[in-house]
């Protein structure tokens, strides 16, 4: 049995928090410094090539990449074999809690719903937490903005439905979306599992390396199809119209019922951000 301190998961957490905010994953970064190359409109080359210069700027002067440095998501798979000494949860809220003050990130979280009051410190993170095998302890912090996060959308289809009427429910979502997510866009879209895990599945699908597809080629190919229709609805960067809508589609699928097959869709901004550490 390993055991670590919770102080390890504080420090990992902290520096996550301010890293993704900072730094694009490569890959990403990768696709949006191309971008302007497959852009013909003249008003969509110019703004992403204004993206390009301020991923520059964040990168120079160490300053968050977008204004809303997001709500915290912490997706952690613990290994089995693992001995955490000290209050795991508490660990990972100290660490997002260090990470946006102490970082000069904006703490965007109200501590309720509907009378809400700002936290003054992001907290809480949204944890997510599975068991796996082995000693090892895996965060992935993935600050999420709400201009993108608001337009999201979950739809539960019946078992008739067709890939025809994915693609065509993803489409419609960028299309309704227009430019409040910022785009070019990245989607994760979740298939089957159940209302909720739909949700997760899309969540998950945006960490996700946007440089790799699905394994089942069935969906790797549907991830293409679903790219080409999102770029020929016209959006364009910061919905100014033009051919690059969208950067990338994850998606992620789960078993489902018989009676039906839930769908979701996660729309990410060009700044998809996420941090992955290995404890």
């Amino acid at each position: 049995m390993r055991e670590i301190k919770s102080e390890e998961i504080v420090f990992a957490v902290r520096q996550a928090c301010i890293d993704a905010n900072r730094e694009l994953p490569a890959d990403l970064e990768r696709l949006v410094r191309e971008s302007p190359e497959r852009e013909d409109d003249p008003t969509g080359k110019a703004i992403l090539c204004d993206l390009c210069r301020n991923l520059d700027a964040a990168r120079e002067m160490k300053i968050p990449i977008c204004q809303d440095t997001g709500m915290a998501v912490v997706f952690a798979e613990v290994g089995q074999e693992l001995h955490i000494l000290g209050d795991f949860e508490a660990a990972v809220e100290q660490g997002v809690r260090e990470g946006y003050v102490e970082g000069l990130l904006r703490c965007s979280v109200v501590k309720d719903p509907l009378r809400r009051g700002n936290t003054e410190d992001n907290t809480p993170p949204v944890l997510h937490t599975r068991l796996v095998p082995g000693d090892k302890l895996r965060l992935t912090v993935a600050p999420k903005g709400f201009g993108s996060e608001n337009m999201s959308r979950l739809k539960m289809f019946t078992p008739a439905a067709k890939p025809e009427d994915l693609m065509a429910f993803v489409t419609e979502t960028v299309t309704l979306a227009g430019s409040n997510p910022c785009p070019p866009i990245v989607l994760g879209v979740g298939i089957g599992g159940d209302f909720e895990l739909c949700a997760l599945l899309a969540k998950k699908a945006l960490c996700r390396s946007v440089s790799e597809r699905n394994p089942d080629p069935y969906y790797a190919d549907l991830e293409q199809k679903m790219l080409r229709a999102v770029n020929e609805t016209g959006v364009g960067p910061q919905g100014f119209g033009g051919k690059v809508t969208a950067l990338a589609v994850n998606i992620e699928t789960y078993p489902t019922h018989i009676a039906g097959l839930p769908a979701a869709v996660n729309v990410g901004c060009h700044v998809t951000r996420h941090k992955t550490v290995i404890i």
